[in-house]
Order: structure tokens, then C-alpha cells, then sequence
């Protein structure tokens, strides 16, 4: 396939991805409803996504020969998570389109990158420095503690950042994380978490999904809810700001912007996600299309669709502590017909590791918690 390819694609070209998590399996079946080919790349030679691919190559991010053939196959590239190398979206720049570019997936899987680059847009983030030693750490004495230290790449789902109330507890902190950049933050004192999925095509057109409410477990993402219970005021901002970031990013796909809501109704930019977001997975359930579907359409050229929601809903995240003697107890889940089940097919359900998700749907916000949370519970701690 030549870089001159015609948008919009018409079903039967092959779209690639990079990955094969479960945001690519998702991504894969729904192209696949949709007329379309998935070639999957991941080094992993038994992958969720490669699964249900058209194709899987099995090979290195760096691995040229891999991916020149790859990009040869693909009308267009895009990823499912953002440490991909950037040099490999180059790479694949010289046979194929990719979306998003790869200088919005550098900025992204980068903290200080990140912050410093929405900071510039007039954008707010909590107060924030740059570490790359010791003596920086000494230097942040105008940072109000606590604070918390997140190293600026890899860490997602809580790993690889800890709370500290003081200098001497970073520099503790981040001598223990091997002295790798990292980033120093105040601690927001949280009202709530929200979140924003859009999809913006190659002629710039952009559609926002319904603004979600989160709630974090230990640092994991718990429970996403629609509608999100925050005023339309700050809902109709955090769509502004998405779309000014993904405007200046020349942005193409499927992305997501997390913001905190502190105890003053200040809108703090938390981290931007190059790709389909859990927060999103609501969506497929709930929505008059699914984010995957979307970030399908966006990627082929098409017009983006419509977004609302139909029903009120809850994402719950199943983790692999839900497993017992190898088994998941789904009965909570299967035997109540407004609760849809997602599994990811991935191997080996370890403690914290996503598995799976499910979508309470109800008459109110309010019930779909509740409900979510008593089936939860259940599959959690099921009789014996």
C-alpha cells in the first residue's frame, strides 16, 4: 500500500496495530464487523489481540525488516498503547499512514513532555517539577507537600510513583526508583476524576463521547459512570480543552484526556492517553457507538458518528484478584441481564491485572453504581 492512499478507506483495506492487548482485540473485531483487515504487531507470539486478527506478525518494535512489511501491507497504523517506540512510527512514516502522529504518542508517554506541553497551551495541570537528580529534588522547595513522585515514563495503573510528604522522603523515594526521570507533583485534594474520549479524522472533524465520572482502587481505574454527576459547566470545559490539545497535536485516532476536579471546582489536567481509554469502555454498552467502532471510522477517513448515550451506565474493571482456584465466579455477572460482559482472553489472571470489564446498565447513574458495586462484591467474594 502507498503512502497516496484515498481517503476515506473503503472496507477491505487493511488497518494495522500496533499491540496486542486488549484495547487491539477490541479495535480488531469491531474493524472486522466493519469490513476491514487487522494485521496485529506484537512481539508476543500468543497475544488477545493477535487472536482475532486477520494477522498477527510476531516480531521487535525494532525489527525493520517486521515492520516494513507491515507498513507495506497497512493503509494506515495506529497503537493501542503509548510506550510504543517513537522511532518505530517513524519508521513505519516512509509505507504507511500513522495515527496518531508520532510526535502526539512522544509527547504523550513522557510526564514532563506531557505537562510542560499542555502547561503551554494555557492549560492547567497540578504545580509540578522535573527530576533528574538529587539536587533537583533539593531545588522544588516551592512545591506545597505532599507531593507525589511518578517516574515520567512506563508507569501506568499506580506502578512506578509513591506519595511523599517531604524532600527527604523524594529524594528517598526516588533514589529507590533507581534515579530514573521522574516527575514531582502536588497532591490534588480530590473532589472527583473525570475523563474525556474523543475522535478526531484526518480533515479534522472531532466528536466528543458523554464526559465520565471515574473512581480509582489502589491507583487502578474501578468504575467509570455516565452521565458523570458534574456540573455541564465543567463538562462542557473539559471538551474545550480536549479538543485544544488535540487540535495543537494535529491529533488522528481515538484519544482520551483525564482530568481531576479538586475541593475548589478547579479542572487540572491529569495525563492524556494516545488511544482508545478504559474510561471509554462504557461505550459499547451504552453509546449509539462504541469507541472502537469510532476510532475504526476516524482512522478510515469517515465522518465521525454520533456519540450519545442511550442508558445510564457503570464500567467495572475485573482484575485478576477476581479469579479464585483459577476460576472466575461470574454468576453475579451472567445471571442479571442489564450487566454486559467483556474477558480479554489474555493468560495468566495475575493481582491487579485487567482481565476483563463488565457494563451495568439502569434506569439512573445512581443504580448502575449500586448495582455494579453488589456485583462486584459478589464475584469477589463468592460463597463457598
Amino acid at each position: 500500500m502507498s503512502l497516496d492512499v484515498t481517503f476515506p478507506l473503503k472496507p477491505g483495506a487493511v488497518l494495522g496495530m500496533l499491540g496486542g492487548g486488549q484495547l487491539g482485540r477490541m479495535f480488531a473485531l469491531a474493524a472486522a464487523e466493519m469490513g476491514y483487515q487487522v494485521w496485529v504487531y506484537d512481539p508476543n507470539e500468543v497475544s488477545p489481540a493477535g487472536e482475532v486478527a486477520y494477522r498477527h506478525i510476531q516480531a521487535a518494535y525494532d525489527d525493520k525488516t517486521a515492520l516494513a512489511e507491515f507498513g507495506q501491507a497497512c493503509a494506515v497504523v495506529t497503537t493501542e498503547f503509548e510506550n510504543i517506540p517513537a522511532d518505530t512510527l517513524r519508521y513505519l512514516q516512509s509505507y504507511c499512514q500513522v495515527c496518531p502522529n508520532p510526535n502526539a504518542v512522544h509527547i504523550a508517554q513522557n510526564r514532563i513532555r506531557e505537562k510542560t506541553f499542555v502547561n503551554d497551551l494555557g492549560i492547567p495541570t497540578s504545580a509540578f517539577r522535573a527530576i533528574n537528580s538529587l539536587q533537583d529534588i533539593a531545588a522544588a522547595t516551592d512545591l506545597n507537600f505532599p507531593c507525589i513522585l511518578k517516574t515520567a515514563e512506563f508507569g501506568y495503573d499506580g506502578k512506578g510513583q509513591a506519595v511523599v510528604e517531604d524532600l527527604t522522603a523524594a529524594s528517598n523515594a526516588f533514589t529507590e526508583m533507581g534515579e530514573v526521570a521522574c516527575i514531582l507533583e502536588e497532591k490534588i485534594q480530590l473532589e472527583s476524576e473525570i475523563s474525556v474520549v474523543l475522535g478526531r479524522n484526518q480533515q479534522g472533524e472531532i466528536s466528543f463521547f458523554p464526559v465520565a465520572r471515574n473512581v480509582h482502587k489502589d491507583g487502578i481505574l474501578h468504575i467509570s459512570s455516565v452521565p458523570a454527576e458534574v456540573s455541564d459547566e465543567l463538562q462542557t470545559y473539559a471538551c474545550e480543552l480536549a479538543q485544544r490539545i488535540a487540535e495543537n497535536l494535529d491529533y488522528v485516532g481515538i484519544m482520551a484526556v483525564e482530568y481531576f476536579i479538586d475541593q475548589e471546582q478547579r479542572l487540572l489536567v491529569n495525563e492524556i492517553a494516545p488511544r482508545v481509554h478504559n474510561s471509554g469502555h462504557y461505550s459499547q454498552d451504552a453509546c449509539s457507538i462504541s469507541q472502537f467502532e469510532q476510532q475504526v471510522r476516524v482512522l478510515c477517513g469517515w465522518v465521525p458518528a454520533d456519540t450519545r448515550y442511550h442508558t445510564p451506565v457503570a464500567m467495572v474493571n475485573i482484575l485478576g484478584d477476581a479469579w479464585h482456584q483459577g476460576e472466575l465466579p461470574a454468576e453475579s455477572l451472567y445471571n442479571n441481564v442489564n450487566i454486559k460482559v467483556h474477558i480479554y482472553g489474555k493468560t495468566g489472571a495475575k493481582p491487579g491485572r485487567k482481565m476483563g470489564h463488565f457494563n451495568v446498565l439502569a434506569e439512573s447513574v445512581a443504580d448502575a453504581i449500586k448495582l455494579g458495586e453488589t456485583a462486584y462484591q459478589q464475584m469477589m467474594n463468592p460463597p463457598a
